[in-house]
């Protein structure tokens, strides 16, 4: 016994030294793995330390950073009803502090709830919870080394079809020609649709800057202008016009109707937002398409909207109307009435990008708003880092990075932020 377990013994050491040189290699690399595997913890674990923000454009640019234990940090945007939001913001991130971020359903449903006496149905409120909830989905987005739209449920399409708003505003008085000029410019750069501005309170044929019922003079001067680019572009390419909410119904009537012939994308937002039997009674009276919906706030907003058929195209403004989630319900809301989605966008690149996912998420896209300053204006490069082109052939490609796939450069950013205001602190 004692015999063969000596010879069993011998020939094991002899066979392990002979092998020994393999297990040795396959114990080197089994370190290297180790060494190279992720050493953040599980997901279960991410937990939020802080909320930090910056502005821009006088307020009506708000940026938010949300930090992690994983020093993953999430990147978000809101316009508009931003200005004066500072303690707003950081009154989220107290009651946000020591959560998972990867549960953004219910997060932004604990904040909006908390807020039913705060103004939590639209306005700052909204909005800044719009930064927020985006800021979420890229920090969840990066966590979890996926994409946003995948995270929304994947994608319909790889790119996101946009049109030109030209900035040529009203309050230079512009004449028919510069119109025709804008459009082309745009469609020399590649967009196929392009969008206008109508309303006009400087307009010498006005009677009274307070009333806003347009009388003749006015509306052949709108038709005039939407004319000659119609004229310069062809039938083909698309054209609308907004009218940013500035007149009264019996006038939004009448320039939907007298523009009939110039077969439009849409009209934009007419009337003001809250009254939704007037853009029913404008809807019914033409076949110019209606659309509306930049300064309405939540799912809620846009119930009344299209279970009465108040508009044909609704067009929220993904970074003021609730957030990304919210978009998507607003979306597929919509489709239930078989009403086209065609976001309003002022908003940086990374605002444009976070809408992009929201659109490529769902099936009645149409078209994204973009803006002419994203070419003209240096400072929109310079806060925001990115990979490749904004745009090609009037198409934003949509990001396959973790998350959003476009960051604040806080570095670019400063230099353009608002005076005395606490800059990402």
């Amino acid at each position: 016994m004692k015999s063969s377990r000596r010879d069993f013994l011998t020939k094991a050491m002899a066979t392990g030294a002979l092998t020994s040189l393999p297990f040795a290699n396959y114990g080197k690399e089994y370190e290297n793995s180790i060494n190279l595997a992720p050493k953040l913890s599980s997901p279960s674990n991410l937990k939020i330390t802080d909320i930090k923000c910056a502005y821009i454009r006088n307020g009506h640019g708000l940026f938010v950073k949300i930090y992690s234990n994983q020093d993953i940090v999430g990147h978000g945007e809101g316009v508009d009803a931003t200005p004066g939001t500072y303690h707003l913001v950081k009154m989220f991130g107290k009651r946000l502090n020591g959560k998972n971020p990867l549960n953004v359903h219910r997060l932004f449903e604990d904040i909006r709830r908390r807020g039913f006496f705060e103004g939590a149905q639209s306005g700052m409120y909204v909005s800044v919870l719009t930064a927020v909830e985006t800021a979420l989905w890229d920090l969840a987005g990066k966590a979890l080394g996926l994409p946003v739209y995948q995270l929304l449920g994947g994608k319909f399409r790889d790119k996101i079809r946009v049109y030109m708003d030209t900035a040529l505003y009203q309050s230079n008085l512009p004449e028919p020609e510069e119109f025709a000029e804008a459009a082309r410019e745009a469609v020399d750069m590649g967009y196929n649709a392009v969008k206008f501005d109508l309303d006009q309170a400087k307009d010498p044929n006005k009677y009274d800057h307070y009333n806003w019922t347009a009388n003749n003079a006015e509306i052949e001067r709108m038709y005039n202008q939407m004319a000659a680019a119609r004229e310069e572009v062809g039938p083909y390419i698309d054209i609308c016009a907004d009218m940013h909410g500035r007149y009264d119904a019996i006038t939004g009537e009448k320039v939907a109707k007298i523009l009939e012939p110039l077969n439009m994308m849409w009209l934009e937002e007419p009337i003001p937002a809250e009254n939704t039997d007037a853009y029913k009674k404008i809807t019914e009276s033409t076949t110019t398409p209606i659309c509306a919906g930049e300064n309405h706030y939540l799912a809620h907003g846009f119930r009344p909207l299209l279970e009465k058929g108040a508009v044909d195209i609704i067009m929220p403004d993904l970074q003021k109307a609730g957030g990304l989630g919210e978009g998507q319900r607003i979306a597929n809301l919509a489709n239930l009435y078989y009403v086209p989605f065609a976001p309003h966008m002022v908003a940086s690149y990374l605002g444009a990008m976070a809408a992009c996912h929201v659109c490529a998420s769902v099936p009645n896209f149409m078209i994204l708003e973009w803006q002419i300053y994203f070419h003209k204006n240096p400072m929109f490069k310079e806060i925001v880092t990115f990979d490749g082109p904004m745009t090609e052939n009037g198409f934003i490609k949509l990001s396959e990075k973790p998350g959003i796939g476009v960051e604040i450069n806080e570095e670019g950013m400063r230099k353009y932020a608002d005076k005395g205001v606490p800059f990402f602190e």
